[in-house]
């Protein structure tokens, strides 16, 4: 069934992200109408009063629906729409005009075009930026509504994180949601590891694939992470820290706690979780406890204690721990 457009629309707003989501939804919307006539586009230097009223005085030998997306009106003056005023108001029937406004401090929707598109029965919608104090409570309301139940303190950092565009926010909700799965709780502790940033999200892959004995994947990221400013004392410490999870679930799951149970107590995604318990299982505790003996005489060597360089003690240390 088509979807029933109205004669015109105005979207506008500081919520950039959100403008062009509206944009891009109502260009698909009109692409898919049964015998479309198509989309024309006026964005950029082509987003002027004079080229769309040209345009709406214009015919087309086109059959069906006729769409003009003009883009950019938050630069067009009070004066300027005056052309267009008596356009919109005798819009022939099958042709949709739409306004899109991205706001930024003075540069807005002019009041003039926002009134002949509601006296031509068009539809005007605002899109609002959250302030920084109202975004925690929305990202709240978001997350339930994705399954996830953050508390203020993991809501916070998440803005934190991630930063208070509203649709970034969303996408990150969304990624959460996937990877963690329904009535899951998360709190800033467990948000700030979620979120970490691309090179934060090799560097636990690196320290992944030790545990896992991938010799080939872990000297690949050691060295690219290094070719990237990283220094090795910090990439030891990671490795470390994983190393020592990863033993310390070892020791619970031969003491006859459930893996299910071990799962639900880490602070990771649930496919990542269950991906090191199963590395912790097939490393075994002497495997394990050999890696920390080897990363501590790396920390030894890259301190000054070994004449050889940084990056060649640290492939001769994951050589002899995956080994």
């Amino acid at each position: 069934m088509a979807l029933e457009l109205k004669p015109c629309y105005l979207i506008e707003g500081d919520d950039h992200g959100r403008v062009a989501e509206r944009r891009a939804r109502l260009r698909a919307l009109a692409e898919g109408q049964p015998g479309a006539a198509g989309v024309e586009l006026f964005e950029g230097e082509r987003a002027t009063v004079q080229a769309v009223a040209v345009a709406l005085r214009s015919t087309t030998l086109a059959i069906g629906r006729r769409v003009i997306i003009v883009d950019g009106v938050e630069r067009w003056t009070e004066a300027e729409v005056a052309e267009l005023e008596p356009l919109l108001a005798a819009l022939p029937a099958d042709t949709t005009v739409a306004f899109f406004a991205r706001e930024e401090q003075r540069a807005k929707a002019p009041d003039r075009l926002r009134d002949a598109v509601g006296a031509a029965g068009g539809a005007v919608s605002v899109e609002r930026a959250l302030s920084a104090r109202e975004l925690p409570r929305w990202v709240i309301e978001r997350g339930s509504e994705l399954g996830l139940e953050l508390d203020s303190g993991a809501a916070q950092m998440l803005v934190a994180r991630v930063g208070h565009r509203q649709q970034r926010l969303l996408r990150e909700l969304e990624r959460l949601a996937l990877e963690m799965g329904a009535k899951t709780k998360l709190d800033a502790e467990s948000i700030e590891e979620l979120t970490v940033g691309g090179a934060e999200r090799r560097v636990w892959t690196l320290a992944d694939a030790l545990v896992a004995r991938d010799a080939p994947a872990a000297t690949k990221l050691l060295l690219e992470l290094r070719s990237q400013g990283e220094r090795l004392p910090g990439l030891t410490h990671w490795m470390v820290q994983r190393t020592r999870l990863a033993l310390e679930i070892t020791d619970r799951l031969e003491k006859g706690e459930a893996a299910s149970q071990v799962r639900r107590s880490l602070r990771m995604p649930q496919r990542a979780a269950e991906r090191l318990i199963a590395d912790a299982r097939r490393a075994e505790r002497d495997g394990l406890r050999h890696a920390l003996e080897r990363l501590a005489d790396l920390e030894l060597e890259t301190r000054g204690g070994g004449v050889l360089s940084e990056d060649t003690s640290a492939v001769r240390a994951i050589a002899a721990i995956t080994a």
